[in-house]
């Protein structure tokens, strides 16, 4: 008799994941002996984590310090500290109770759709998205509500479009910068958004993972507007901690208790070490400001380069380090395209299905943090 298989058997997978194994495997494969793999299917900064937090690990790897558990919303110097950081970017006082450390951000969407909503509520978002959103969401018995956005409104919600559902939503989730888009809601459109879901009781979701990395807009915080706006952060993008899965949450005063006994229960805690690395990398802004001019530069390498193979249709690429590229009106196929760039090109990109199932075939999302030479190579490579 075949055994009943659960609701989270039924999730899709997160294709960048299959990406990177393929990546993985060819690299390690004879055929990659003359020709590297390089990497533009993944947001990891090439460098790793900067060298203080690395010494600053080293040190209490060798002062013998026990790394036990913390507390379940994380250790107080570093809830202390990213108070700090919110006064020093954004010119916002956070009291430290509302701060809680999580394993990566990608902790806290549960956390967040857990503590705030109930099975079969709504959560609005714009489309393509990161595809863990929805497939979090499902698994949690949740209904992701996608709403029309396109290249003209830079793939962005509007209050328009939430006044324009009935019944209205129960929550929104935006991203600015967005994966994998790169795209960015400007302050006032972020305010707008922000005080309306606050007046219509919809819980806000604001995805902030990629602030620090932007070109030429402002990044604001969701928490400057709504107090019942729920937060989510990581050290994986600007900090460039990506293996370490360690994150953060601002939340609003009625969902501490509840986020804190979830994480007590899933996680009992952040990893210590890496609460121990991400309390140094707020020190460590000059070097990771280097890394981010490289990033401009090789995003400007892009966007002059792919236009010469072809590639002309590309998202406004405001921040995150990705472009997101309309390849369809060349007739082309992005999961055969993808395919053929890995296998004869050795470079790994990813195909926008994984972000848009209904129109992403015709999108491939080129990710631009690996090495600035890696990406001249890559472009080379891409216009032959």
């Amino acid at each position: 008799m075949a055994l009943k298989a659960g609701v989270g058997a039924r999730v899709p997978p997160f294709l960048v994941m299959d990406v990177i194994a393929a990546a993985n495997a060819l690299a390690a494969s004879p055929a990659a002996a003359d020709r590297r793999v390089i990497r533009m299917e993944v947001g990891q900064p090439a460098e790793g984590a900067p060298g203080l937090v690395r010494e600053a690990v080293a040190r209490s790897l060798a002062s013998g310090l026990p790394l036990g558990y913390t507390e379940a919303r994380g250790r107080e110097d570093l809830r202390a500290r990213i108070v700090t950081h919110y006064a020093d970017w954004y010119g916002l006082a956070v009291d430290a109770g509302r701060i809680a450390i999580t394993a990566g951000a990608s902790a806290g969407f549960p956390l967040a759709f857990l503590a705030a909503f109930e099975p079969g509520d709504t959560i609005a978002l714009t489309i393509p998205c990161y595809p863990p959103y929805l497939n979090i969401m499902t698994a949690l018995g949740l209904r992701p509500q996608l709403l029309p956005a396109t290249a003209a409104n830079g793939f962005q919600p509007t209050v328009a479009m939430l006044e324009a559902l009935d019944p209205p939503p129960d929550g929104l989730l935006i991203a600015s910068p967005a994966n994998p888009t790169g795209s960015m809601l400007a302050p006032d459109d972020l305010a707008a958004l922000a005080r309306y879901c606050h007046n219509a009781g919809i819980r806000l979701i604001s995805d902030e993972i990629y602030h620090g990395l932007t070109f030429g807009k402002p990044a604001v915080t969701a928490a400057s507007y709504s107090p019942s706006a729920i937060v989510i952060n990581s050290f994986s993008k600007y900090f460039s901690m990506t293996g370490w899965r360690i994150g953060w949450m601002v939340l609003p005063e009625d969902l501490i208790r509840p986020v804190e006994c979830l994480a007590q229960n899933f996680f009992i805690c952040a990893p210590h070490i890496s609460q121990i690395g991400a309390l140094a990398a707020f020190d460590c802004h000059d070097e990771l400001q280097a890394r981010r001019a490289q990033f401009s530069r090789s995003r400007e390498i892009l966007l002059e380069a792919l236009p010469r193979a072809g590639i002309d249709r590309i998202s406004p690429a405001d921040g995150a380090f990705y472009l997101y590229a309309d390849i369809g009106a060349r007739g082309w196929n992005s999961t055969a395209y993808c395919r053929h760039l890995l296998y004869d090109h050795h470079v790994a990109a990813t195909p926008g299905h994984d972000f848009d199932p209904a129109h992403g075939e015709d999108f491939v999302r080129f990710s631009y943090c690996a090495s600035e030479a890696d990406i001249a190579e890559a472009v080379a490579r891409i216009c032959r």
